[in-house]
């Protein structure tokens, strides 16, 4: 109900093929997003009367009504519910705590280098996690957070680029979808269909020449460079016994052809 009618709403009722964004200068700051949020959410709770529930009260005097005893969990223990676990074993080093590849810090960690500890997260926020004792009774040591995180500059050209990728990557997708899609002439009878648009062969192969010279895979040459010898004390494969038989020699050391040379040996006078 609060963000339909807050400026900037990008799913507000609009003619069609009218998306008109709302400018920059009209949009609200975080700061006083916040501040709206919190009164409108305070006028709902203790001046809001919904219709046809709640028997006329608001959703305060309502919940005040309510006789469910509540339990109250001490801050300090807020830590062990709603997190993920993923049951690893770490250790505390000199670069803090890792995790996903990147090292989380805190300064109750100077002096316990060498710790085994275990990790609990958020499942949607890896910008802090909190740090529980490995061996024996769990305990909570503390949280840590993210070292050498962007600065808001670099997060503002890192959106920007994404954003920037993502306009590319849709702008060339609704091309490609567009060129994917035959249209056919219009006709009364029976025919064979005849499509609308007529390409060369030229500007076909052109086309998948570009195709082939972006996709790498069909790039790569693997023959180009011929492999090396293998190292010397590597073991090889023991060679082939030699199929074919050794040709006969005769004194003078003349070849003498077998009987599978092809050729047919001299009779014996006497036969």
């Amino acid at each position: 109900m609060l963000l339909v009618s807050l400026p900037g709403y990008t799913r507000r009722a609009r003619p069609a093929q009218a998306y008109r964004p709302d400018p920059v200068e009209g949009l609200l700051s975080y700061p006083d997003f916040v501040q709206i949020l919190l009164d409108w959410v305070a006028w709902w709770n203790t001046e809001h009367h919904p219709a046809g529930v709640l028997d006329g009260m608001t959703p305060s005097e309502a919940w005040e009504a309510d006789p469910t005893p509540i339990e109250d969990v001490p801050e300090e223990q807020l830590a062990f519910f709603a997190m993920e676990d993923d049951g690893r074993v770490r250790k505390i080093t000199t670069n803090g705590v890792a995790w996903r590849r990147r090292a989380y810090i805190a300064d109750w960690m100077a002096g316990n280098v060498g710790t085994r500890v275990r990790l609990r997260y958020l499942p949607h926020f890896d910008g802090r996690i909190e740090v529980f004792t490995a061996d024996g009774p769990v305990r909570h040591l503390g949280s840590a957070y993210l070292a050498e995180a962007a600065t808001p500059a670099q997060r503002r050209a890192l959106s920007q680029v994404r954003e920037s990728k993502a306009r590319a990557l849709k702008a060339d997708l609704k091309a490609a979808e567009k060129l994917s899609r035959t249209r056919y002439t219009a006709t009364t009878t029976p025919a064979v269909p005849h499509p609308r648009r007529s390409v060369t062969g030229q500007q076909a192969q052109e086309e998948i020449s570009r195709a082939r010279a972006v996709d790498l895979a069909a790039r790569a040459l693997p023959d180009l460079i011929p492999p090396r010898e293998p190292p010397p004390g590597w073991a090889r494969p023991r060679p082939r016994p030699n199929t074919t038989v050794p040709s006969a020699t005769d004194p003078a050391g003349t070849a003498v052809p077998d009987d599978h040379s092809g050729t047919e040996p001299a009779l014996d006078s006497k036969e």
